[in-house]
């Protein structure tokens, strides 16, 4: 019975959405895309087990 207040909640939302397109700050947006580019270049993915790589490696042919 407590569906109808939820669902009309739901409903309200939904058309605010849809139909009132909130305030966008397009310059911070750019500036934030920007500054995530710039760093995510100077970050090369590593392994971080790369260097135990050649240790176990050695271990697998042996057992072969």
């Amino acid at each position: 019975m407590g569906r109808g207040r939820a669902k009309a909640k739901q409903t309200k939302v939904a058309r605010q959405l849809k139909y009132n397109s909130p305030d966008m700050d397009l310059d911070s947006l750019q500036k934030e895309l920007a500054s995530k580019q710039q760093s995510d270049s100077h970050h090369e993915e590593e392994d971080p087990y790369a260097e135990y790589v050649d240790e176990w490696a050695d271990d697998n042919e042996e057992k072969r």
